[in-house]
């Protein structure tokens, strides 16, 4: 059985891969940090869900053990992160950046982590953006570096773990989510999207389509690659 965890799952892109997953009949074990309506809203697609915080170790370690319940572990994606508001560097506080490095770095290679120790074969799957090759100026050159790190820990531990288990990262583009704002006037989806060569923003669904390819075994031949789904941005 295929049998997946996937990190910050309540909301945006996690949901949709959460979804899109237990639609293929796998098992699904997500993390929340704190909205637990949201949760179990997602919980009614069949999946279990742990309220963890993505940077601790302790709650990634029994995120893991819950999904163990189900077998052996056989895919992971390491979605969890956090943005904050706009704000160019010389006005960002040591702390967000330490929360950002702490949630989209750590956090990734917290899940990673147990995956080497747990997994024999299969996928991981890291969420990295598009920002991390733009550099996001003027708006969030935290977030971006954050990004830039999950590229190389994808580039690094594809070979680390290679050839027993696969490691991917996926960069979305502007995409319609919670995070961007999605359906508030004025939206960075609605002001950026239509930008992009393909002239919109993208969806949770399609981000999570090629993230659930990733984890498939379609893409048995596919390791360190870091594939943009950005509408050709």
């Amino acid at each position: 059985m295929t049998n997946v965890v996937v990190t910050g799952g309540s909301r945006g892109i996690g949901r949709a891969v959460v979804e899109g997953a237990r639609a293929r009949g796998w098992a699904v074990t997500f993390s929340y940090a704190s909205d637990a309506e949201a949760a179990r809203a997602v919980e009614a697609c069949g999946a279990r869900a742990v309220r963890a915080d993505a940077a601790s170790e302790d709650d990634t370690a029994a995120l893991f053990d819950a999904a163990a319940g189900d077998g052996p572990i056989t895919g992971i994606v390491a979605n969890a992160g956090i943005v904050a508001p706009s704000a160019r560097l010389a006005d960002i506080s040591v702390e967000r950046m330490r929360r950002i490095f702490d949630v989209n770095c750590i956090g990734a290679m917290l899940a990673a982590r147990e995956g080497a120790r747990r997994m024999d074969g299969g996928a991981i799957v890291l969420l990295s953006s598009a920002a991390a090759r733009l550099g996001s100026p003027g708006e969030y050159v935290d977030y971006a570096a954050s990004k830039g790190a999950i590229d190389t820990l994808t580039t690094g531990l594809a070979k680390e773990l290679g050839p027993r288990i696969r490691v991917n990262a996926v960069r979305p583009g502007i995409v319609a989510t919670d995070m961007n704002g999605s359906g508030l006037p004025g939206s960075r989806a609605d002001r950026l999207g239509p930008s992009a060569p393909i002239g919109r923003a993208g969806t949770a669904e399609e981000i999570a389509a090629a993230v659930l390819w990733l984890l498939s075994d379609a893409a048995s031949f596919v390791t360190g690659a870091h594939l943009d789904v950005t509408g050709g941005r």
